[in-house]
């Protein structure tokens, strides 16, 4: 549920994106060091140190630990456990996912079921461009009664789904705290300058080489362009779009951003991006802006103290909220 690394480029001057682009690129007094995580490709950028290598290996490493705890495309993760005794019982969780999941459940109270985790029902989607596949209008009816947010019950330090057959998805709110996890490794070994990109959610500490670190911010209605750049120090950017993962049949553009309420692809919207000092005040809500359509993402939006936003709608017209069309400069 992001504006991936096509879509949101990050780096001084521009110059991760070109790094994304072509890995031979260097840039002095820098370490980079890119992997495939959750599905997407992640960058790491730190001033060059003595102890900068390990950092990054502690700060991946930890990273890895734990997206295995919340993949369900891992057959060995609490995920996929909780899905093998959905409707049966309880799967006992450690304080990382059980945060994600109550940060969930509170974004599904809070928009009204437009951000809800259990439309990991609807998995006869695929969007692999190989392999593309459309479930039928029978399928989605039959899988809908599988989803309901508030049948995802936390007990303690145990979490349940309340009916077989039910399946949750935490690609929309897992990744900026599995993110943000590497961030704080990285500092606890004395890092204090570092960006972190994944997908397009970007974390900034710091500045690279005396400048605070920059982001060029991909236009959803073309890919090659960009909207503009914002610059950042000690924060984030959340990005959440409708074109990544995507195909084409019969005439029609299928993503894979999915309403809970019908299991089809969101309309309304192109694309959120979201700045912000901390993750936790973002996370989920570009997808839920998606969802809500262009009036309650906006109305939304503007309801996060300190948070500066834009939402592309599907006429192509772009709005802001909060600071972003001061802060947001020409690429």
């Amino acid at each position: 549920m992001n504006l991936h690394r096509r879509h949101l480029l990050s780096g001084l001057g521009l110059l991760v994106a070109g790094w994304s682009l072509h890995p031979g690129l260097a840039l002095a007094g820098v370490r980079r060091d890119s992997r495939v995580l959750m599905g997407t490709r992640v960058d790491m950028v730190v001033p060059d140190a003595p102890d900068a290598a390990s950092a990054i290996e502690a700060a991946w490493a930890e990273m890895q630990r734990q997206e295995r705890l919340m993949s369900r495309y891992r057959s060995e993760s609490l995920v996929s456990a909780l899905h093998r005794q959905a409707g049966r019982g309880s799967v006992q969780a450690p304080p990382e996912l059980l945060a994600v999941l109550r940060q969930a459940a509170a974004l599904s109270e809070r928009t009204r079921g437009d951000f809800d985790i259990s439309v990991g029902a609807y998995d006869g989607w695929s969007f692999d461009p190989a392999q593309p596949r459309r479930p039928s209008v029978q399928e989605l009816v039959e899988e809908r009664r599988l989803v309901n947010h508030r049948d995802v019950r936390i007990e303690g330090d145990r979490v349940r789904l309340a009916r077989p057959g039910m399946r949750i998805d935490l690609g929309g709110v897992a990744k900026l705290p599995v993110l943000q996890a590497g961030m704080q490794v990285l500092e606890h070994h004395g890092i204090r300058h570092a960006m972190i990109n994944g997908g397009g959610d970007v974390l900034t500490r710091g500045q690279l080489h005396g400048q605070d670190w920059r982001v060029g911010l991909r236009d959803p209605r073309a890919p090659e362009k960009l909207l503009g750049v914002v610059t950042l120090r000690d924060g984030c950017v959340a990005s959440s779009g409708d074109y990544e993962r995507s195909f084409r049949q019969a005439g029609r553009r299928y993503h894979h951003v999915l309403d809970p309420r019908t299991g089809w692809p969101t309309e309304g919207v192109r694309g959120v991006v979201l700045v912000a000092r901390d993750t936790a005040t973002v996370n989920g809500i570009g997808a839920a802006a998606m969802v809500g359509g262009p009036a309650r993402g906006l109305d939304l939006m503007a309801s996060l103290p300190g948070v500066d936003s834009l939402l592309v709608d599907a006429a192509g017209e772009v709005h802001t909220r909060g600071r972003m069309a001061q802060r947001l400069q020409a690429a």
